[in-house]
């Protein structure tokens, strides 16, 4: 293969989970007009299909169902139906995350239960079932959502970070498990995206500054910057790439601190 096939999507049937806004919906009008043919998922029924309006109005394909992969059942549903319709499916990507930012002693059961279940049990039931069909067909790439907070937190993000961490967890033993049928799974872990999951930070500028300044850039990512990282989990460019995690996080996690020592 030359190398400029590498980032290649053309005719890949792909599923994006998450598709109706910020990252997803990023990643889904940039990898139709890459040429593959775009599944778009979310529990956002009006938002996905007026992506899936704004790529199909391009001359690209793509599709709109309405998802909640908190739903095991669901879940199979929609993956079936891509397979059942194609005979394939290359790429599933899941993008979806809650937060609740409270202190340990102020969390409550229930939501701990609906970050645990958006957050790691969709991805799992996503994981599953995508990796159910693509070791069958003996290829695939699949991408999850993990976080800078799986290996850096602050107060408030406990139960957030937590799942980010178990979602690098479930890449890693999923990649072990499938690398033999020819199947990759990894991990892409965004540093502060401006998405409505960070709107409340957004919202608070000495909090929207003090983010900026953890990185070494200076500043929030736009959603389209991580699209990039994203094709390349995704496509040929990755092929000896699996049980990773990409960090997309302008440098957050590798600068310990912004003073600047004096003579440096």
């Amino acid at each position: 293969m030359s190398t400029k096939d590498y980032f290649n999507l053309k005719n890949k049937i792909v599923a994006i989970i998450g598709a109706a806004s910020g990252i997803g919906k990023a990643t889904s009008l940039e990898f139709a007009k890459h040429g593959a043919i775009v599944h778009c998922f979310d529990i956002n029924d009006a938002g996905v299909q007026a992506v899936v309006q704004q790529i199909n109005e391009s001359g690209c394909v793509s599709y709109g169902t309405m998802l909640d992969i908190t739903k095991e059942d669901l879940v199979n549903e929609a993956l079936d139906s891509i397979v059942q319709c194609h005979s394939q499916l290359d790429v599933v990507i899941c993008t979806p995350s809650v937060n609740v930012r409270k202190s340990l002693l102020n969390y409550s059961s229930d939501e701990f239960d609906k970050v645990v279940s958006l957050n790691l049990k969709g991805s799992f039931n996503v994981l599953r079932t995508a990796g159910r069909h693509m070791t069958q067909a003996g290829a695939g790439s699949i991408v999850l959502f993990s976080s800078i907070r799986s290996q850096v937190v602050e107060p408030g993000q406990s139960v957030y970070a937590a799942t980010k961490a178990g979602i690098v967890q479930l890449v890693r033993t999923a990649a072990a498990e499938f690398g033999p049928s020819g199947v990759r799974v990894n991990a892409l872990a965004p540093g502060i995206v401006e998405t409505p999951l960070t709107a409340p930070i957004k919202s608070v500028p000495g909090w929207y500054e003090a983010y900026a300044s953890k990185t070494v850039l200076g500043r929030w990512a736009t959603p389209e910057e991580m699209v990039g990282p994203i094709i390349f989990l995704s496509s040929d460019a990755s092929s000896y790439v699996t049980g990773t995690v990409l960090f997309a996080d302008g440098g957050w996690t590798a600068a310990d601190g912004r003073y600047q020592p004096p003579g440096v």
